[in-house]
C-alpha cells in the first residue's frame, strides 16, 4: 500500500533558491534486512501482525513499555496509538485514562482527543486541496482577492500559498480571545496588526494563517468549514469520531472525550470544549484548531493519504495533489503546503526520511507518514491536562516514532537526523 503516493513523488517541486551547503550523508545503521514482503492489495485498513508487514513482532510490547513509562513520568493521563504499514493496522491501543481523576474511564481506540493544530492538516489543508483540484482555489493568488476586507497595504503581497507555508509574515500568536469574538473581528484584527517580516522572506508558524485560510474556503464554498469537511472528507472516509464541537450535553459522548485543561472562566474542566482560546472565541470551528478525533479515525485518514487519495473505493484526491502538497516547498524551511516535514530534533524522531510528512498539536497530538515505507504513526495525548503542561510528551513522540521505524526488518534503518 502507499504505492500510488510514492509513484507520484516526482511531481513535487521547490522554488529556485540557492542550494544549502552539503550535509553529511545519512547514517545507515547495521540491521538485518529480510526480503521485502509481498502482500495482496487491500483498499481499506485490515488488522495484521507486525511480522506480516516486515516489522519486528516485539513492536507492540515495546510500544506498551514506552507509553506506560511516559504516562508514569507525567506526559499525560492517557494516550492512544495507531501504527500501520502497507494497509495493515499492526498496533491500535489505548493507555491510561481520560483524566487524572480516580474514576476516569480508560482510553481506547475510539477515545476522542482535542487535536489542536492537527486541525490544520486533517480538515483545513485537505479541504483546500479539494478546492484546488476543483479549480476553485488558486494558491498563487493574493488572499485579498478572496477576502476584500483583508486590505491593509502591507498585507497585499500575502498569497494563499504563503498561508500554507507560514511565510506570509504574520505574527505567531496573540490572545485575541480575551477581547474579540467571531470571524469578522478576527480578520479585522489580523489585518490591522503589524507584520513580523516581509511576506515571503521568513517562516513563522502562525495560527492566523489557517484562520485566514478558513475564511477563504468559506468565501469560496459558501459553506462552514466543519460542514464541508464532514461532507467531503470525514463522512466519505467513515471517520465517525471526527468532528468539531462535540455535543457536551450528551453524557455518553462526553465520557469518550479526553479532558484537557481546567478553565474556570469556561465552566471548569474542558472535556469536549476546544482547549485553544482563539478557536473557542471563533465558535469552536477554526482553521487552526477545534477538531476532535480518535486514533482509529486518524489511522484511516493516514492510510487514505498513503493510498494516494482514495480509501475503501472512495476517491477524494488525486495522488499527484497529495505528493505536491506534502513535499517540502523550499530549502529555507521544513514546511510543505499545510503539512510539515522532518527537521532537526523533530517529533518524527531520527528515522523518518525527508519524503515523510506530518504535524503536531499543542494538546499533545501528532501524526507522521512515511510514503517510502508505506508507514504511519499516530500518537494522541492530552498533555495539557490538569497536572500541567509537561514537556515529557516531546520525548515520548520521538521514542514512539523511533521504535516503530527501528522495528522494520525489510529495509535499512537510516538515521536521517544527522543531515537535517
Amino acid at each position: 500500500m502507499g504505492l500510488a503516493l510514492l509513484a507520484a513523488s516526482a511531481v513535487g517541486c521547490a522554488p529556485a533558491v540557492t542550494p544549502p551547503e552539503p550535509r553529511p550523508a545519512p547514517l545507515v545503521l547495521p540491521t538485518p534486512i529480510l526480503p521485502r514482503v509481498h502482500l495482496a492489495p487491500v483498499n481499506a485498513l485490515v488488522t495484521a501482525s507486525p511480522f506480516t508487514v516486515g516489522m519486528d513482532s516485539t513492536l507492540p510490547a515495546r510500544l506498551d513499555s514506552i507509553i506506560r513509562v511516559g504516562i508514569a513520568e507525567g506526559a499525560s493521563p492517557g494516550a492512544a496509538v495507531a501504527v500501520g504499514r502497507y494497509g495493515r493496522l499492526v498496533h491500535l491501543r489505548g493507555y491510561g485514562t481520560l483524566d487524572y481523576a480516580p474514576d476516569s474511564p480508560p482510553v481506547d481506540a475510539a477515545t476522542m482527543y482535542d487535536l489542536a493544530s492537527l486541525t490544520k492538516v486533517v480538515a483545513t489543508t485537505t479541504v483546500a486541496m479539494i478546492l484546488e483540484e476543483q479549480a476553485r482555489l488558486d494558491i498563487k493568488r493574493p488572499v485579498h482577492l478572496y477576502l476584500p476586507e483583508f486590505d491593509a497595504p502591507d498585507k497585499a503581497p500575502i498569497t494563499v500559498e504563503m498561508l500554507l507555508t507560514h511565510s506570509g509574515g504574520l505574527e505567531a500568536y496573540a490572545p485575541l480571545y480575551l477581547t474579540y469574538r467571531g470571524r469578522a473581528d478576527y480578520i479585522a484584527q489580523i489585518n490591522a496588526r503589524p507584520l513580523k517580516s516581509i511576506p515571503g522572506t521568513a517562516t513563522v508558524y502562525s495560527d492566523w494563517d489557517m484562520v485566514l485560510l478558513q475564511a477563504v474556503i468559506e468565501r469560496i464554498t459558501g459553506v462552514p468549514l466543519d460542514q464541508f469537511a464532514a461532507e467531503k472528507v470525514f463522512h466519505p472516509l467513515g471517520m465517525s469520531n471526527t468532528l468539531f464541537n462535540p455535543d457536551t450535553a450528551d453524557a455518553a459522548l462526553r465520557h469518550r472525550i479526553a479532558a484537557t485543561a481546567m478553565d474556570t472562566s469556561r465552566g471548569g474542566l474542558l472535556q469536549g470544549t476546544v482547549h485553544d482560546g482563539n478557536a473557542w472565541a471563533l465558535g469552536g470551528v477554526s482553521g487552526h484548531a477545534g477538531l476532535f478525533s480518535s486514533a482509529r479515525d486518524l489511522a484511516t485518514f493516514a492510510q487514505f493519504l498513503l493510498d494516494g487519495g482514495s480509501y475503501d473505493g472512495v476517491r477524494i484526491l488525486a495522488p499527484s495533489t497529495i505528493t505536491r502538497w506534502t513535499n517540502r516547498q523550499s530549502f529555507l524551511s521544513s514546511r510543505a503546503l499545510g503539512w510539515d516535514t522532518p527537521s532537526a530534533t523533530s517529533s518524527a524522531g531520527r528515522y523518518f526520511g525527508a519524503r515523510s510528512f506530518g504535524h503536531t498539536g499543542f494538546t499533545g497530538t501528532s501524526i507522521w507518514i512515511d510514503p517510502e515505507r508505506g508507514l504511519f504513526v499516530v500518537l494522541l495525548t492530552n498533555r495539557v491536562n490538569s497536572h500541567g503542561t509537561s514537556n515529557r510528551h516531546v520525548q515520548l513522540r520521538r521514542d514512539v516514532a523511533d521504535a516503530v521505524q527501528s522495528s522494520i526488518l525489510d529495509a535499512p534503518l537510516i538515521d536521517w537526523e544527522v543531515r537535517r
